[in-house]
């Protein structure tokens, strides 16, 4: 299987004209990956509340960039998610991603949101290494 970027990611792609465009801090040697972004109002699910598909598809997102910046081509094989707090659209929020392990062709990250510091959900991610 080959995956190929072509600029249309929900999360991070420039050419989405609905995306999010997140821009990522790559840190190989840490393995880590960090980005912030604001919520538009239109990704919400309840009234003023970000859906909470949009912060689960972010933390997946960090976790595999966090892989990627550390020289691997992966796709999501388990996502366990633990949300902390409701994020109001319009917030700028800060996620951050880490490779915590690696088993024959799985990697294991965690990932966390953050607003104003404060952690509103939590992701454990095992990702699957391709070729």
């Amino acid at each position: 299987m080959d995956v190929i970027d072509d600029g249309r990611c929900f999360i991070c792609g420039k050419d989405n004209p609905i995306g999010l465009k997140a821009q990522f801090i790559i840190d190989p040697e840490q393995r880590r990956a960090e980005t912030t972004v604001q919520i538009p109002e239109h990704f919400q699910g309840w009234q003023g509340i970000t859906h909470g598909g949009i912060i689960s598809a972010l933390l997946d997102e960090i976790c595999a960039q966090a892989c990627m910046g550390s020289g691997m081509q992966v796709v999501t094989s388990e996502l366990k998610l633990r949300y902390r707090a409701p994020v109001p659209t319009g917030s700028t929020i800060r996620v951050v991603g880490e490779v915590t392990g690696k088993r024959r062709r799985l990697v294991d990250a965690k990932g966390r949101a953050e607003l104003d510091g404060q952690v509103v959900a939590e992701a454990e991610v095992v990702m699957f290494r391709l070729g």
